[in-house]
């Protein structure tokens, strides 16, 4: 009686107010039951049981039933004697309606069922229990719903009371308690009815019935009925509400179901309190007690039950008694000793339950029906969303940037995985952050679980060596994500362990705990600032189990009886180590959490009924997940269950089988309770038999003693270990929450996802799609009716990935990526669009809600009547326009402007509906003039339709999916007036069409996207063609009503409306050329006729909604036209300026004159068609007129100015043809495009980014300065594949630039700009050749999958930007270069000698070169050229000029030896370079003397030039005569210039002397090989013999382009780029810097190439050891010539080709936005200086640099005032200047090219690059300077760029300007600059204090303030350069 006195006790005390004691025990309940199954089983009655369930309050009816004729007669009255002896009272039994009365019918009962439960009512008595009979509990018995259905009102009542009285007949003697119903929600649901009201009448009019049936006629004394309700039912509010009040009058007493959740105790008191204001003074019986998560209710089980009483007993009720079950569990087995008899029976199983056991009866009985229902409800409120991937997955990069090996790349290499894959590349996504991001936005979890690699933090495993460019990949992706508003989880370890730390023993040397513990210590320093979750291992088991137990995973040590246990227990106390660290150091600050994720199948037992099988299930459920979750969440040790069984088998094996090794009490003390929440990855179940003949040999199954099945019905994933049992996770989260996190710790599924195989359909992943839903909606349930704290859901995988050994052939992402494409695209699958819905609704709401509130809308104007404009002029004042932007130079016109737009700009994409909706013929819609006109062959490229397109009308989701990504601010699209009205009159309404947009535009609101909405994007329904079309003036009525209907219908969230898109479109391509449906062909009159219906229907439209809707909705709206700029021919040309202004009036002004001006088409429009129908003998002009009352109505309908635009043209005034009569003829003008201009796939769309910012600038000087939106911009490419869109970067990059130049530096109000188009769709005629999308669509595949783009990713960051800042690398450095720097000049002989045949000198290569035809353009020469054999004087007076303390120079090896050998030596060649020297010296300059810049004797090149290996020594010979004779004056010497160029320019390709190019793979090679060994010789000369007594520097130089890849994000583009700077700078730069030998990239690739085109050896010859050795070192300085930057990608080309192109594999390309030069190769990319002495600093360990080259080219006219050159070397010195301070590189001096204008090798003279203007039409070749010597020589003077803010500086103040006094053709007296004139020598001031002072604004004081006084204090950092406002 040990239970019922504690009761008795316990109740006293808390109940003092419920009379007597003695009084109160009398009466008060103890109630115990049903039988348990686990009693149930062992009687061999599984078939019978009723199991405890935790899915309601109450329990829940099982397959069979509760009375079977062969009982075990003994068994059932000692389990009834056992329990009163504890202290039960009463005793629930639950009566089976379903069998006793078969079929409803109280007349035929089933006589054994009636016997059966007499029998055990019986043995209840004799066991002096009392019995609490439930009549009906659950769903209503089939045949009495059957029954019901369509019946009276009171069917259902009477039925029950039929059988309620039939019970209390036969039963009643036996039973003085009755309940009438449990389970009230099963019951309810099950009921017949339609509304919840009337099934809540039903039960209550049953239950009320039998209540008053019971007292009326069988009620024995002190008989009782009562009903269980339960707290919390999910009922709705309006049954929970009847029922209460009907029922108050039909008990005795209440009988509550509660639930009580440990640790959510208000939710508790909230909800009973609101059930004790409806019940009050009424007892209450706890009919059934269930808590959940209380991890002390065994310590003291009556701790939360006198809560609950108190609770209750705070009002008027009383609590009469309680259920007992939960604490039969706690006390059974003390009292259960005392039997021996019951001991010894299988009955008195009443030992202490284990988790796993409780977990398995909750559930084992479940039907299948039950198991697999599907739960509607959503998680709870701030429920965690995420996915996830693992570094080595998917960063790839395996190499790059210092990471160090990792075990996952030992493995791959070592060909451990499928088909030799490894992870190099993997996804890519170490250059794809922008692009994993963009997904995750679409995809729009709240979670992004990501690990570190931390061999690419610390290469060698150590914080030894720390890799910065690693910490700043995961820097940016951290802050990208919460840019996105996603939260990081990272994960510290998930498999890749630094290979450096596994040489050394990995995981099985404890020395790893410290080195993970400083690892995990950087990894919180660095990103725990904005790092919440952290997971210090991710899947330890399978670590140890794979990666030391079976060798399946890297380190493959196969050793599980030992090794795998060791490295267990050492990852557990690296993790304990570092959860510590982590609370000690780092939590008080942070405020972060610190778990780990354990990964763990479900396991149950293949025989139910055995209790072995039982035991070896929760036997492999504490080897998986125990064996890591119970040290740290129970008690810091191994689980009980695993350490027996490990003793087990050792003590029954002669040998050790496994190790367990042993915790300290210290060790466990720290272990235990080390995790901030419980990480669980689940993905299958298993069926698990015990083992009866185990053996000895170590294995995981044969240690545990288990054996593990799967069932044949559950279904495989693509991977054979996983198969789909979605119900696993539901009872694995109960068995989680049972044994380690109760309700303190909560729970994250981080990881649940299936593999798919890399076949068949890998878009349309339906199989992942039904994979996610069943098991999320388990967790759902574990979370809903189990109670358990689950906080997150993350699926595996963001992205397919590397799958370990399986390597690419399973696919577990939500993303499909495409390996085979070295751009990595990836694409949603079905399953991401699926996931993201679930994560919209927080689970499976019962009906999915209209989620839309009012939109975020950006800042519309506030709509008001535009200005009252007067009739444009002829030519219009926006003349203006071309005379401030035609006359400026290319330099002025295309620099690069950076800045962002105003806060409330908008951005957004645009689409149309026939171009993406398809569904042409879906749901009711009508057909369009598009639909009609599509089907018909031959009218649209390839017979293409718009019948499906992009199925837009079918994936709602899908796209908003991707805005979403993309993260715009608008959506334009339009709506498909066929769609809505299919007939195209408002008497046709298809509501399908509606849902559709409204689907749509709810979608948009819902995710904070704007809808803009276009009415008419030209398809018109053909219904209303077919009465004319828009020639008919009863559109005009038809377009009103169905904008009415739109407004009407959408405009609550539509707020921004667009009328027409493009009507000249419509007018002249549908009306006039007929090229568009409807295909009328009228050019001379159609189109001004439906243009006049289209102003008057747009007015109307604007009117209807101005009077109905404004006031109430508060939109805008507008028509949209489309305009291309037109650049007169000759802008100096009145005439063509009238043309193009004529021709914009007809384009543009055609329809926004009458609605921005006077209501009236434009004068010139007016004036040349009624001039040319007059001249054409028509009575009237063919132009309609409008009455002044429709000008007055159409004058000012619409709010903002939009239009579409996409390239430009030149345009001439033209007497054009009278007849036919034309709209194109009456502009009387012709347009063409310049062949220059980028072309696209559409072939008048070429790319002329400045229109942008001219046709913007037209807009503002013509209208007013509307505010004005770009509704669609964009260029279409012809490919079917174009994921990689450079071409689309470049012009978006280019028109939003000038978009941005018009807003910032004109005053343009530009309020929004939206990029044509979303995605790949139908593009009218051409079909769907031309791509225009930001995102791929795959027209081939059914399912029209969408792939971003790379431009989708630049425009994505443009909108982030908000424009496109200044990037910080970019900003202005002021400071000066070291003191002792060299400032240089440079030139070459044969480019400025002349004198090619004086005194002596020999033929060179270049001699015979330029005299050989079409080599050099024009036929130029270097016979004369500068002349400067003859000008010393000249060329060092303006040396003096330019302040150089060095001038760069070679000399002509031909002119001192006339035949290359010392046979003879000219002398009046050398005492050139002696006087040369002389005055140098005199002047204070200092030669830097080249030895050979490439004019080889012709004498040494007819013997073979460079290619015979004797050059080498006459290359020394002629050397040492040099040093011999000027050495001692001259300290710096170059002995190559530009070796690359000699091999291939003139040995490759023949573009320069000797013109060789006969053997393109070989000749370059033995060229280049020559050089290196000659130059080696003439440096070991100069080392050995000259250097001690004349001390000079020698080294070469070598010229290098920067190679940026051009994808950045492409591994393959940055393998490109390292490559082509290694063929190209380390062909000659590795053997002399490096090792004496060419790189390993060269040799490998020319071997690899040589040896498939069937040579026997490598076309690139080898150097011996000796030559080696001799080459290693030979240099003093590292000399670079450098000039631009190019975009690198890879090319493959034709095995067979053999050449130095082919070999090295890169093609280029230029950014469209890079400066041009006077050189078409030669770019103006200053950040590619930077970028390049830093490389040369890092590959070559920082050598001494001296640039021996930099400059610029011009051609055409010529100009002195030269502001590109003083640009360029300003932002190259500057980026120079940089690569000094900022990054450490040792630059000794700069050299810009070149002192004078020249011989610029093959193209003449064409191409100057002078800072000194030669006139080479006068003889006397005079040198003159321009502005740009002035602003070297101050570069010069100041050492660099003193900063302006420190005040004035001398070096500042400017000499005066001594003027040329030769007029150069082309040289004004003033000069135009940036929108001024200015004299040159203004202009030159002005570019540099423009240039260094960067503040528009400023100009003018800061100019004055350099010459004339104080300089006011500015900041220090300054911006880039701005242009002056134009």
């Amino acid at each position: 009686m040990e239970l019922i006195c504690e009761t008795i006790v316990f109740f006293l005390l808390v109940s003092p107010s419920l009379g007597t004691g003695e009084e109160f025990a009398q009466n008060f309940i103890t109630i115990a039951g049903p039988l348990p199954s686990e009693l149930v089983s062992r009687l061999y009655l599984q078939n019978q049981v009723l199991p405890k369930e935790d899915e309601g309050p109450t329990v829940a009816e099982a397959d069979g039933y509760l009375c079977q004729q062969d009982l075990v007669a003994p068994a059932l009255p000692q389990y009834f004697s056992q329990l009163r002896e504890l202290g039960v009272t009463h005793y629930k039994l639950f009566l089976p309606w379903a069998h006793i009365l078969p079929t409803g019918n109280a007349k035929k009962p089933d006589e054994a069922q009636v016997q059966c439960y007499r029998e055990l009512l019986q043995a209840l008595a004799a066991a002096d229990l009392r019995p609490v009979v439930v009549l009906h509990h659950q769903r209503v018995p089939d045949a009495v719903a059957a029954q019901a259905v369509g019946g009276k009102v009171n069917a259902f009542a009477d039925l029950f009371v039929e059988y309620a009285e039939f019970s209390f007949h036969v039963f009643g003697d036996l039973v003085d308690v009755w309940l009438t119903f449990s389970d009230l929600p099963e019951v309810l649901q099950s009921l017949p009815h339609e509304d919840p009201r009337g099934r809540a009448q039903a039960l209550a009019a049953a239950h009320g019935r039998a209540y008053t049936s019971y007292h009326e006629k069988y009620s024995p004394a002190g008989g009782k009925v009562s009903i269980a309700l339960g707290l919390g039912h999910i009922l709705d509010s309006a049954s929970s509400e009847f029922l209460s009040v009907s029922l108050q009058d039909s008990v005795d007493f209440l009988s509550l179901n509660l639930q009580y959740c440990c640790g959510n105790e208000t939710d508790f008191y909230k909800k009973l309190s609101e059930f004790q204001n409806v019940w009050k003074d009424v007892e209450i019986l706890l009919f059934s007690l269930k808590f959940l998560g209380c991890g002390s209710v065994e310590e003291n089980h009556f701790i939360p039950v006198a809560a609950i009483v108190i609770a209750i007993n705070k009002e008027k009720t009383r609590t009469i008694g309680y259920d007992v079950n939960e604490f039969l569990d706690f006390s059974s087995s003390r009292v259960l000793s005392k039997a021996n008899t019951l001991q010894e029976n299988p009955v008195a199983g009443f030992a202490p339950r284990s988790s796993y056991e409780t977990v398995w009866e909750m559930f084992a009985k479940q039907s299948e029906l039950e198991r697999d229902s599907f739960l509607q409800d959503v998680f709870p409120s701030g429920f965690l969303w995420g996915t996830s991937t693992g570094a080595f997955n998917v960063e790839g990069a395996w190499a790059e940037d210092g990471k160090g090996e990792s075990i996952w790349d030992h493995f791959g290499h070592a060909g451990h995985v499928y088909m030799n894959q490894t992870a190099d590349v993997a996804c890519d996504s170490y250059y794809k952050t922008s692009y994993d991001v963009y997904l995750l936005r679409g995809l729009h979890p709240q979670l992004y679980k990501f690990s570190v690699s931390w061999p690419r933090i610390f290469p060698a495993g150590t914080n030894d060596t720390i890799n910065s460019k690693g910490v700043d990949y995961y820097n940016q992706l951290i802050n990208r994500l919460l840019d996105s508003n996603i939260e990081p989880m990272v994960t510290l370890f998930h498999w890749d362990l630094p290979q450096a730390l596994q040489v050394l023993g990995g995981w099985q040397n404890d020395s790893i705990i410290d080195a993970f513990v400083n690892y995990a210590d950087f990894c919180f320093a660095t990103f725990g600032d904005r790092v919440k979750l952290w997971i210090t291992f991710h899947e330890p088991w399978m670590i140890s189990y794979a990666g030391y137990g079976t060798g399946e995973h890297p380190p493959g040590i196969a050793d599980p009886g030992v090794a795998s246990y060791k490295v267990t227990h050492t990852i557990l106390k690296a993790h304990a180590k570092v959860w510590h660290l982590y609370n000690d150091r780092y939590r008080s600050q942070q405020l972060g959490k610190v778990g780990l994720v354990l990964n763990s199948d479900w396991a149950e037992p293949k025989n139910p009924t055995s209790s072995e099988d039982l035991r070896a299930s929760e036997r492999y459920l504490q080897f998986m997940l125990g064996w890591f979750a119970h040290p740290i969440f129970v008690n810091g040790d191994y689980p009980d269950v695993l350490k027996a069984q490990i003793q087990e088998v050792n003590q029954q094996c002669s040998t050790t089988v496994a190790q367990l090794p042993l915790f300290t009490e210290e060790e466990k003390s720290w272990l235990k309770g080390t995790a901030d929440f419980f990480g669980l990855s689940h993905y299958t179940s298993r069926l698990v038999s015990a083992v009866t003949n185990g053996t000895c040999t170590p294995g995981y199954e044969s240690i545990g003693n288990f054996s593990v099945h799967v069932d044949p019905s559950w279904p495989q994933a693509a991977s054979s270990w996983i198969h789909v049992v979605p119900w696993g996770l539901r009872r694995l989260l109960k068995f989680v929450s049972q044994e380690y996190t109760g309700a303190k710790i909560p729970i994250y599924i981080a990881g649940n996802g299936m593999p798919t195989e890399d076949t068949g359909d890998l878009i349309n992943d339906t199989l992942r799609v039904d994979f996610f839903r069943r098991y999320i909606n388990e967790a759902l349930k574990a979370v809903k009716l189990d109670t358990v704290d689950v906080r997150s859901y993350i699926a595996r995988s963001l992205v397919d990935g590397f799958e370990g050994p399986l390597g690419y052939s399973l696919k577990f992402g939500l993303h499909h990526v495409n390996f085979e494409d070295s751009n990595r695209p990836r694409t949603p699958k079905a399953s991401a669009y699926f996931y993201s819905s679930v994560i919209a609704n927080n689970g499976f709401p019962p009906e999915v809600l209209e989620r839309f509130s009012t939109p975020a809308v950006f800042d519309l104007p506030t709509p008001s009547k535009l200005p009252n404009l007067p009739a444009s002029e002829v030519p219009s004042k926006a003349k203006v326009v071309w005379q401030k932007f035609s006359s400026q130079t290319d330099f002025e016109r295309d620099m690069y402007f950076y800045g962002t737009f105003p806060e409330d700009f908008t951005w957004g994409v645009s689409s149309s509906a026939y171009q993406i909706e398809g569904g042409w013929d879906a749901d009711g819609k009508g057909p369009s003039i598009w639909d009609n006109f599509t089907h018909v062959p031959g009218n649209i490229e390839n017979n293409d339709t718009g019948d499906i397109a992009c199925d837009s009308y079918n994936k709602v989701e899908e796209d908003i999916y991707l805005l979403r990504a993309l993260g715009v601010k608008n959506y334009h699209f339009s709506l498909s007036w066929s769609r809505i009205f299919p007939s195209g009159r408002n008497d046709s309404i298809n509501s399908h069409g509606v849902d559709y947009y409204n689907r749509l535009i709810n979608g948009l609101v819902a995710n904070n996207i704007t809808p803009i909405v276009t009415l008419y994007h030209w398809d018109l329904p053909q219904a209303l063609q077919d009465i004319g079309g828009w020639e008919n003036s009863a559109l005009i009525d038809l377009f009103d009503s169905f904008a009415d209907f739109c407004f009407q219908t959408f405009g609550d969230r539509v707020k921004f409306w667009i009328t027409i898109s493009e009507p000249q479109v419509v007018a002249w391509i549908g009306y006039g050329t007929g090229a568009f449906p409807p295909n009328v062909n009228d050019p001379g009159t159609a189109p001004y006729r439906v243009a006049h219906i289209l102003l008057k229907a747009h007015a109307r439209v604007y009117h209807t909604y101005d009077d109905k809707y404004r006031a109430s909705q508060g939109g805008i709206i507008a028509l949209c036209p489309n305009i291309d700029w037109v650049e007169p021919e000759t802008p100096s040309d009145p005439r063509h300026i009238e043309a193009a202004d004529r021709h914009l009036q007809f384009l543009v002004g055609w329809f926004t004159h009458p609605i921005f001006k006077n209501g009236d088409y434009p004068e010139v429009m007016k004036w040349k068609v009624g001039n040319r129908s007059e001249l054409q003998n028509l009575p009237s002009s063919r132009l309609p007129v409008f009455t002044a009352e429709e000008r007055e109505y159409i004058r000012g309908t619409a709010d903002v100015f939009c239009f579409n635009t996409y390239t430009s043209k030149i345009v001439t005034h033209a007497t054009t043809r009278l007849r036919p009569f034309s709209y194109e003829y009456d502009q009387e003008v012709s347009t063409k495009v310049d062949s220059s201009w980028p072309s696209s796939a559409i072939a008048d769309h070429r790319a002329v980014a400045w229109g942008m910012r001219r046709v913007l600038n037209w807009i503002k000087e013509e209208y007013g300065n509307p505010p004005i939106y770009i509704m669609e911009n964009g260029v279409g490419i012809k490919t079917t594949s174009d994921v990689d869109d450079n071409a689309r970067i470049f012009y978006y990059k280019t028109y939003i630039d000038e978009a941005l130049k018009a807003y910032k530096l004109d005053g343009v109000n530009l309020r929004g700009y939206n990029a044509w188009s979303f995605m790949d769709n139908f593009e009218w005629l051409q079909g769907y050749e031309p791509r225009f999308g930001l995102h791929q669509v795959d027209f081939d595949n059914p399912n029209r999958p969408r792939t971003p783009k790379r431009s989708a990713m630049y425009y994505a960051e443009i909108i982030r930007n908000n424009g496109i800042p200044l990037p910080k690398e970019d900003e202005f450095l002021y400071g000066e270069f070291p003191k002792n720097f060299s400032w240089s000049v440079a030139t070459a002989a044969y480019q400025i000698e002349g004198g090619w045949r004086a005194d002596g000198k020999g033929l060179s290569i270049w001699d015979q070169f330029a005299h050989t035809p079409l080599r050099i353009s024009n036929d130029d020469t270097g016979d004369v050229t500068c002349d400067s054999y003859h000008k010393i004087e000249e060329d060092v007076e303006i040396l003096k000029n330019l302040k150089v303390s060095h001038y760069r120079f070679s000399i002509s090896w031909s002119r001192i030896l006339p035949d290359g050998t010392t046979r003879y030596i000219n002398e009046m060649g050398l005492n050139y370079y002696e006087r040369l020297i002389d005055a140098l010296l005199a002047a204070n300059i200092m030669p830097q003397v080249t030895l050979y810049h490439w004019d080889l004797p012709q004498a040494l090149q007819n013997i073979g030039g460079w290619e015979n290996d004797t050059i080498v020594q006459r290359f020394k010979e002629y050397a040492e005569l040099l040093f011999q004779r000027l050495g001692d004056k001259v300290k710096f010497w170059i002995t190559l210039n530009e070796p690359y160029n000699t091999a291939y320019c003139g040995y490759g390709v023949g573009i320069a002397a000797p013109g060789v190019s006969i053997r393109p793979g070989r000749a370059p090679y033995i060229v280049g090989h020559n050089l290196l060994k000659a130059h080696a010789e003439a440096w070991h000369l100069y080392n050995e013999t000259y250097r001690a007594k004349q001390g000079g520097l020698i080294s070469l130089t070598i010229n290098s382009e920067w190679a940026e890849p051009r994808n950045p994000h492409n591994q393959e583009d940055v393998d490109s780029a390292r490559r082509y700077l290694q063929f190209l700078l380390g062909w000659f730069a590795h053997p002399v810097f490096k090792n004496g030998d060419y790189s390993e990239v060269m040799k490998t690739r020319i071997r690899e190439r040589s040896l498939a085109q069937g040579l026997s050896q490598s076309r690139l010859p080898e150097f011996t050891e000796s030559e080696k050795q001799r080459i290693k070192g030979t240099y003093d300085y590292f000399g670079l010539n450098h000039y631009t930057t190019v975009l690198t990608y890879n090319l493959k080309y034709p095995a067979g080709v053999l050449s130095y192109d082919s070999d090295r594999g890169v093609a280029s390309v230029a950014d469209r936005s890079w400066l041009n030069s006077g050189s078409l190769w030669l770019k103006v990319t200053p950040f590619g200086f930077r970028k390049i002495l830093r490389w040369i600093k890092e590959e070559y360990n920082n050598p001494p640099i001296y640039v021996t080259e930099n400059g610029i080219s011009e051609r055409g006219a010529f100009d002195f005032n030269d502001t590109w050159r003083m640009h360029y070397h300003r932002s190259y010195v500057n980026e120079a200047l940089k690569a000094v301070v900022l990054d450490g590189v040792d630059l000794r001096g700069y050299t810009a090219w070149t002192l004078m204008d020249n011989f610029e090798w093959a193209v003449g003279f064409d191409e100057r690059f002078g800072f000194y203007h030669v006139n080479f039409t006068d003889p006397e070749l005079p040198r003159r300077p321009k502005a740009s010597a002035r602003f070297y020589a101050q570069i010069i003077s100041c050492n660099g760029f003193p900063d302006p803010a420190t005040g004035p500086h001398s070096c500042l103040q400017l000499e005066p300007e001594v003027t040329p006094t030769d007029r150069t053709p082309g040289l004004a007296a003033s000069t135009h600059f940036l929108g001024l004139d200015l004299t040159s020598q203004s202009a030159e001031i002005a570019l540099y204090v423009l240039f260094a002072l960067s503040a528009v604004g400023a100009l003018g004081l800061a100019l004055l303030g350099y010459k004339y006084g104080k300089l006011s204090k500015r900041s220090r950092k300054r911006s880039h350069m701005e242009l002056s406002r134009m």
